[in-house]
């Protein structure tokens, strides 16, 4: 902190001494300068610029308007920027926190409570809106946990109905055929040369007895099973609802429900696949960063509605576009990465080239609007750098310095430019 203080103070002394106005862009020039000078890490030179380049339209006639032009008048702005933001973000992830993810009942004053945070996320500030959060999540809970136990008892009845007609079907055979097996011994035994009519109509009554309660104690297994037979099917059935409902659960954790490409989560956990192989095979790939130019001035212009249907639009491109071998993930707000792997580098400019041309040679629709879209993106490679992280860095650097120099197009870190 200390290091900073005396950085600040030297980049003062210095316009000072020099004439020269402390505006934005003079202040980060000489700031970043007496940075270098002392080796001290210029990250927050980037940080700043970025912030200063994503002000909105509206945002820069405010700052003319009111004739800022210090650092010192402009830092209000740009956190009211940040701000904004992140409760933005915020709001998004407390209405996806409420939604159960079992069970698919979802209450009417859920539904009121998640349009209201979201038209006004500053809201989730309040009080009585906590409260009523923390009561959301607890039914959240409570509705996901009667789903489990229900299904939970299904498979439990299941198992159960099956060991019970088992065992009748068992013992109905053990004792049919006790009872033949004794007329058999009294057969054998019997003398026919010597027996009277009636000892042989007597053992014939035994044998007809004999069958008609075998045939009985059959008759009624099978009716048992028979009726077991439906509710058995009734609990398969319900249990393979269970696995598509717990499977859809899974996905929603892998896969972002507004765009359809993977979560930041699971786009880290296949770029760790991806890393792994390639220390293994060495097989290279580029990681793209894309970033939607001006998406605030959408929000601001369509609301939320409209700009999601230009990031779920954007998305889809994406997704037509890049290979089922390749990954592609939302890595937050407007901003989508890429692993693309490639053999030649004009395999890797294909896909860039094709995409952006879709992008810039058509109009993204909401309701009868008709909307431009541009996106800028840094593209690094991964066998230039030595670890992934660092791979993924140098492509969020060109990003920034895409967006820094016009925006609208895509920088290699080797210079080519699209």
């Amino acid at each position: 902190m200390k290091t900073v203080d005396n950085i600040v103070k030297r980049t003062l002394v210095n316009l000072t001494n020099k004439g020269i106005r402390a505006t934005p862009n003079e202040y980060h020039k000489e700031f970043c300068k007496v940075a270098r000078n002392v080796k001290f890490t210029v990250k927050e030179c980037e940080q700043f610029k970025e912030l200063v380049s994503r002000l909105s339209i509206s945002e820069k006639e405010e700052i003319k308007k009111n004739n800022i032009e210090t650092i010192e008048d402009m830092i209000p702005i740009l956190l009211n920027r940040v701000a904004t933001k992140n409760i933005d973000t915020l709001a998004s992830l407390f209405q996806k926190s409420l939604t159960p993810s079992i069970s698919l009942e979802i209450d009417e004053s859920l539904k009121k409570f998640s349009v209201k945070i979201g038209n006004s996320p500053s809201l989730m500030f309040e009080e009585d809106i906590q409260h009523e959060m923390q009561e959301f999540i607890n039914k959240r809970f409570e509705a996901d946990e009667k789903i489990v136990k229900q299904k939970t008892a299904d498979i439990a009845k299941l198992v159960t109905l099956m060991g019970q007609y088992l065992n009748d079907a068992i013992e109905s055979s053990g004792n049919g055929g006790e009872e033949v097996s004794n007329i058999k011994d009294k057969i054998e035994a019997f003398d026919v040369g010597n027996s009277s009519i009636q000892e042989l109509s007597k053992l014939q009554s035994q044998l007809i007895n004999a069958a008609s309660s075998i045939e009985n104690e059959m008759s009624n297994v099978s009716k048992r099973m028979q009726d077991g037979k439906s509710q058995v099917t009734d609990l398969q059935n319900k249990i393979k609802q269970l696995e598509q409902e717990l499977g859809e659960a899974r996905k929603e954790i892998k896969i972002d429900h507004l765009t359809g490409v993977l979560t930041r989560r699971a786009y880290d956990k296949e770029a760790e696949r991806v890393e792994a192989e390639y220390n293994r095979l060495g097989q290279n790939y580029a990681i793209v960063f894309f970033d939607i130019d001006y998406f605030k001035d959408v929000n601001d212009t369509y609301g939320h509605e409209g700009g999601d249907i230009i990031l779920s639009t954007f998305a889809k491109i994406l997704q037509k576009e890049t290979r089922e071998i390749d990954i592609l993930g939302r890595y937050g707000g407007e901003e989508f990465v890429a692993i693309i792997h490639y053999n030649l580098k004009k395999e890797l400019l294909k896909y860039l080239q094709r995409v952006k041309s879709i992008v810039t040679q058509n109009k993204f629709v909401y309701q009868s609007h008709k909307i431009k879209i541009t996106f800028s993106a840094g593209v690094a490679i991964r066998d230039s750098h030595n670890t992934y992280n660092d791979a993924i860095q140098q492509a969020d650097i060109l990003l920034y310095k895409a967006k820094e120099s016009g925006r609208n197009k895509i920088i290699l870190e080797d210079g080519t430019t699209l």
